[in-house]
């Protein structure tokens, strides 16, 4: 998935599934450093998209509560 349609995605979230989506993003990055640290991955740049996605979760969420 693209960020184009990362970002079309989680505008229209509501507050508490922003929320749950950066959680579970979290969680991914986690234990892909864990896995790359470890072992390797084969693709590397998983975590820099994944720490991407967690700014642009976290950029909706501030700018929805500024709105608010």
């Amino acid at each position: 998935m693209n960020h184009k349609e990362f970002n079309s995605i989680i505008k229209n979230m509501s507050y508490s599934d922003l929320n749950t989506k950066l959680k579970e993003l979290n969680d991914k990055i986690i234990k892909l450093k864990f896995r790359n640290s470890t072992s390797g991955l084969s693709n590397p740049l998983e975590i820099r998209e994944l720490r991407r996605n967690i700014a642009r979760v976290n950029t909706v969420i501030l700018k929805n509560r500024k709105i608010l």
